[in-house]
């Protein structure tokens, strides 16, 4: 175990936990929402620095990032635990491992030892991933900052409820996002356990910190499938940056939405055309290969610039971050 960041000691023994946006309030031997900080006589401790339950090489296309050093490769980590309770969570049996149990499996790992790994590998950056970051944000923190030395970039696969201290604190590291906005407020309290707002206020505050930001929406029939949600999450992105790029991806059934529908290829292909109809610059459609749709093309001549299969990149037509036809800039970080 290891002493936890943000918190505060209240009255008996209890603590305010300041890591996401529930604010936990603990009392001493529970633990918060995320069922990985345990207020352990007055002082909150994290279960899972260096619990590492999983680690990974993947292609940076895969978190997704498609504007982040395309084509290049992301050492992957993850602790157990998650500070939401998605019923779609395709990693629930990782996310939400100490909900049910009081163990905390994991490997144990250093971060000089993850950082020297995704060396060795010839990863351009680490992407702490799979579950929520932010609730094993100490040994993340401790591994990007030795990362940041090293010249390894750093990348946070998030659901955006971390705290503005929590974001501010991590962002001189961070160097990349993928930020979930799930749907509308009832979406979050009904299928996540959480709320909107706060998730909107890191979209909005990562870019302020100048951190690359790119936003996922899962698209669920019956769920969040309407196209005034669609217009409305186009319309946010747009204000925020309208270089943000979108990824409006197709759902699988899985977890307690196993008996779900998968999502229409029609319904991904028409939240794409309301995300660019409202001005943004790059919306892809996820989990769908094969039908150009996740390809980057040139935000002024239509010119197909990156190809991609899946996570593979077929062929660029960039040269230095630029079209080659008409020479407008390709927004991103790390672009040919």
């Amino acid at each position: 175990m290891k002493e936890a960041l943000l918190y505060e000691k209240r009255d008996d023994e209890k603590i305010k936990c300041h890591l996401c946006n529930h604010y936990c309030t603990i009392s001493a031997g529970k633990r918060g929402i995320c069922g990985v900080r345990e207020n352990i006589d007055g002082t909150l401790y994290t279960l899972v620095y260096g619990k590492v339950i999983s680690r990974h090489i993947d292609p940076i296309e895969k978190k997704p990032l498609f504007h982040f050093y395309p084509c290049s490769k992301s050492y992957s980590i993850a602790t157990v635990g998650c500070n939401f309770r998605c019923l779609h969570c395709q990693n629930h049996e990782i996310s939400q491992h100490p909900k049910k149990y009081i163990d905390i499996p994991g490997e144990d790992i250093t971060p000089e030892q993850i950082v020297k790994e995704a060396e060795i590998a010839g990863c351009k950056s680490i992407s702490y991933t799979y579950t929520e970051p932010s609730i094993f944000f100490e040994f993340a923190y401790d591994c990007a900052r030795l990362a940041h030395e090293k010249g390894i970039k750093n990348v946070f696969i998030s659901n955006g409820y971390m705290s503005p201290e929590a974001a501010k604190l991590i962002a001189p590291y961070l160097d990349g996002t993928n930020i979930d906005l799930k749907g509308d407020n009832d979406f979050y309290e009904k299928v996540s356990g959480a709320r909107l707002q706060p998730v909107l206020d890191t979209i909005r505050l990562m870019k302020e910190l100048g951190v690359w930001v790119e936003v996922t929406t899962l698209i669920i029939p019956a769920y969040n499938d309407s196209e005034y949600f669609w217009r409305w999450a186009a319309e946010f992105i747009k204000s925020v940056d309208v270089a943000m790029p979108w990824h409006v991806t197709q759902f699988y059934p899985t977890y307690k939405l196993f008996d779900h529908p998968r999502t229409p290829i029609d319904m991904l292909k028409r939240a794409r055309e309301i995300g660019l109809k409202a001005g943004l610059k790059y919306v892809y459609e996820g989990n769908a290969p094969g039908r150009g749709s996740e390809n980057t093309y040139c935000s002024s001549c239509g010119e197909l610039l990156i190809e991609r299969f899946g996570f593979s990149i077929v062929s660029t037509k960039i040269k230095d971050s630029k079209c080659y036809r008409c020479g407008t800039q390709v927004d991103g970080v790390g672009m040919p």
